[in-house]
């Protein structure tokens, strides 16, 4: 099978947890304790594998300085284009309340939408980018996206009902989101075979950065405002499973 078809199936894969969780966020009425306990376990499942997966492989092929420059470069670009999206309504996108609704700000169901895109797509890039030079995938990458992007729906997709928005438009986008993680993993495989080692390694750690602010900004908020002082806890948990199955896996 083609590389670019293997990242994009597993692109797919890792991005389809919005689509499951926005259904059964949607559909059903999920404690919202529970939800911020799993979004803090996928937290720290990310942080980890971003620490030890992603920034460790990108020092290697570049060095620190390819690192650090595309480390700081993702999270300065992250920063500032979710605080553009978050003036027009998609501050609170990640939220099971508080949303606004489109008669309380006009604009703010796009704005959402492509803040959703915007926390997807570096993560579905590096899927691909881990491929290039015969690369495998990391599982735990793959599963800590999916760990991520399960409670991450989930939420959203509560906070979208309850400001008014319809199953049609909630589950469009999430499923907009999915279709769009497996083609970024594609093309972060495509655009980028034969590239020098220093500009995948750029890459690579520009979308850790984005990554990492991505969850500080949106996801750890969520996760303690909802479960509290016990978020700490579980997401340390998140961190160590990650950990130790990296370290098995390797």
């Amino acid at each position: 099978m083609a590389q670019w078809l293997v990242a994009g199936l597993w692109g797919t894969f890792a991005g389809g947890a919005l689509l499951v969780g926005a259904i059964f966020g949607y559909r059903l009425r999920v404690p919202g304790r529970l939800v911020a306990a799993i979004m803090a376990f996928g937290s720290g499942v990310l942080i980890s594998a971003l620490a030890f997966e992603l920034v460790g492989e990108a020092n290697e092929r570049g060095g620190l300085a390819a690192t650090a420059t595309g480390f700081l470069a993702g999270a300065s670009i992250y920063t500032l284009a979710n605080l553009y999206l978050a003036r027009r309504g998609a501050r609170r996108r990640k939220r099971s309340d508080d949303q606004p609704s489109e008669a309380q700000q006009t604009g703010s169901g796009l704005s959402i939408a492509l803040g959703a895109l915007l926390d997807g797509i570096p993560e579905s890039m590096v899927i691909g980018l881990g491929l290039l030079d015969g690369g495998a995938v990391s599982g735990v990458m793959v599963a800590a996206i999916f760990l991520s992007n399960l409670p991450e729906g989930l939420a959203s997709a509560v906070g979208m009902k309850r400001a008014g928005r319809s199953a049609r438009y909630v589950l469009g986008v999430w499923g907009g989101i999915a279709l769009a993680s497996g083609l970024a993993a594609i093309a972060g495989n495509l655009l980028f075979a034969g590239s020098s080692p220093q500009i995948v390694a750029v890459t690579t750690a520009l979308a850790a950065g984005a990554i990492l602010a991505m969850l500080v900004d949106t996801m750890i908020p969520e996760a303690f405002e909802r479960a509290h002082n016990a978020a700490g806890l579980i997401t340390a948990v998140g961190f160590l499973v990650a950990f130790a199955l990296s370290r098995i896996g390797g």
